[in-house]
């Protein structure tokens, strides 16, 4: 199983997260390419919450496809075109991560994605024991 760690010497984190995540030896991997705000018929939803809801819910489906479920996230990397968008991006993982569920995390503000369009994009890793 893996560990979630928040080293005591460490400030406490200050989102939905965790300071860093053991994982076990011979666990199966997996990683999860940048998935932004496009739904299964390739429409991009739109706004920032929308984007952000259907991301999170294109990472679920990659664990899915996978044999793998939101506990078995061990690092997301979020990128956000605008810091504005933080409290959107927030109340969307929280809506479909929930709170329970504490990989790494890592938040980048980026001038722009593949389309200047898309609000938002989040990579992921995954490794089930």
């Amino acid at each position: 199983m893996n560990e979630f760690v928040n080293p005591k010497n460490s400030h406490k984190p200050v989102g939905a997260y965790s300071h860093s995540v053991r994982i076990p030896r011979d666990s199966d991997l997996l990683m999860i390419a940048g998935q932004v705000g496009v739904d299964a018929k390739g429409k991009l939803q739109d706004g920032i919450r929308k984007q952000a809801e259907q991301a999170f819910r294109n990472v679920i489906a990659a664990l899915r496809a996978n044999k793998m479920a939101k506990g078995d996230l061990v690092k997301l990397t979020v990128f956000l075109t605008d810091p504005r968008h933080i409290d959107a991006y927030r109340a969307a993982r929280k809506k479909v991560i929930g709170n329970d569920t504490l990989p790494d995390s890592t938040l980048l503000i980026v001038d722009g994605l593949a389309s200047p369009d898309m609000l938002i994009e989040v990579e992921g890793m995954a490794a089930k024991a």
